[in-house]
């Protein structure tokens, strides 16, 4: 009962003062200009500059995250995926069981590749929503999204990810600390590592499903819950059955076949942000059958992404003034991560590191950007300190993991699918945050 009183408080708190996620965004803009300013010493001129600088550095990963989207949903809103869905949302009989199921379907889908967990996730929850009467949607829909927390310890990680492929790249975001590859061996297989996601893996579950009310649950709105139709179309005319030809998808899906067989002959099982989106959007048109239905169901899908169209370029321009440097050298994110390395020690750095990932990540919501602003500060003071390299790594990664849970940047495809906004979730989100750092520093502490 006392948690139950916990977690409608988080709720209400966050209902009640979180602003929209383009207000957030906003907030954060004004925020971190102010606070460059103050820190760094530079002119509100020259802080403009490193906003206006960033501003448009997203534009190739926000079309990415768009295609992950459309291409997801398109090939959730297949007819065969649908009923699959369905079938396996029906296996729950109570919303504490819905919750579990979607809770541990979202962290499996992360752990393979975190834009597939998070469409996995949120077209699971739909299909939970629609088959199990008296579940929680908002709550159904934060536990979705908590399988992102392990995106970052698994296999599409970009930290563990960058370190294994090394060369002059890495040398030179390390300031010289790595150059020859880490295998994976060395950070995503690593006790600590799977512990980590263990502790997740059974924790998370539970815990979601304790939070689920106990009275007046919020059911979805079934206007939400509405697949869409990619009924057959008209066939008067060449034209019209051109549109309807199945053998010319077949084709296009043949060639992407061959793309896909090269790609993972030659660099094994790879799953890049590219190949995920080609496996969405060819398996999507295979399964809708013509180019004709394929586009209608791509239409319907493409209403979702205007979060991410509005807001990437806001959040480059906050990364843009996190590094950008006065003539000292000097930036807002190099001073944060300075200030943690003051306070460690050796025993404590990798506590520290994880932390001050955490609090760059709500300004800096890119794995990349946030590899790009720590790494090469921590890793040298790492090795001056006699801290393992990997282990700093890893306790960034996850730290960037971590404070997703209250960062909506990444809820924007989910949110989208699903027909939910930020504040509708984070409430749930915000326990989900308490929890893992928990398991994460106590493990980052006792056990590297």
């Amino acid at each position: 009962m006392m948690f139950n009183k916990i977690t409608g408080f988080s709720v209400n708190l966050v209902q009640r003062y979180l602003p929209s996620a383009f207000v957030f965004s906003a907030l954060l803009t004004l925020f971190v200009l102010g606070a460059g300013i103050i820190a760094t010493g530079q002119s509100l001129p020259a802080m403009v500059q490193h906003w206006s600088t960033g501003f448009w550095t997203l534009l190739g990963f926000a079309m990415q995250m768009g295609l992950i989207f459309v291409t997801g949903h398109a090939l959730a809103s297949a007819p065969i995926i649908n009923r699959l869905l369905d079938r396996l949302a029906g296996l729950a009989r109570t919303p504490g069981q819905a919750v579990i199921m979607v809770t541990l379907v979202a962290l499996a889908g992360c752990w393979l590749n975190w834009g597939f967990g998070l469409v996995i996730g949120a077209v699971f929850a739909r299909a939970l929503a629609r088959k199990v009467a008296g579940v929680d949607y908002p709550l159904l829909v934060a536990s979705a999204y908590s399988g992102f927390l392990i995106w970052h310890g698994g296999l599409s990680g970009s930290v563990p990810l960058s370190m294994a492929s090394g060369g002059e790249s890495l040398a030179r975001i390390t300031n010289g600390v790595l150059s020859d590859p880490i295998a994976v061996g060395q950070t995503l297989f690593t006790t600590y590592n799977l512990t980590i996601i263990v502790l997740l893996v059974i924790g998370l579950p539970l815990l979601n499903r304790a939070m689920h009310p106990r009275q007046n649950p919020k059911v979805a709105d079934p206007a939400k819950l509405i697949e869409s139709r990619t009924d057959r179309p008209k066939r008067d005319t060449p034209a019209q059955r051109l549109d309807d030809s199945r053998l010319l998808g077949w084709a296009l899906v043949a060639m992407a076949a061959v793309y896909l067989f090269n790609h993972f002959s030659s660099k094994g099982f790879v799953l890049g942000l590219d190949i995920v989106i080609a496996i969405f959007l060819f398996a999507g048109l295979l399964l809708h059958g013509t180019p004709e239905r394929y586009m209608r169901t791509v239409d319907e899908s493409v209403r979702g992404i205007s979060g991410i169209v509005l807001l990437f370029p806001f959040y480059a321009g906050i990364m843009g003034m996190m590094m950008g440097a006065n003539s000292e050298g000097i930036s807002l994110g190099r001073q944060i991560t300075e200030t943690f390395i003051s306070w460690s020690t050796a025993d404590t750095f990798p506590l520290l590191a994880f932390l001050s990932a955490g609090l760059v990540n709500v300004f800096v919501p890119s794995g990349g950007g946030q590899w790009a602003v720590q790494a090469p500060i921590m890793l040298p003071a790492a090795q001056a300190l006699g801290v393992s390299p990997t282990v700093t790594a890893m306790a960034i990664a996850w730290g960037d993991a971590w404070t997703n849970m209250i960062q909506p940047f990444w809820a924007l495809p989910l949110l989208g699918i699903v027909g939910l906004g930020a504040r509708d979730i984070m409430g749930y989100c915000l326990i989900m945050l308490v929890y893992s750092g928990i398991v994460i520093t106590g493990v980052l502490y006792f056990m590297t």
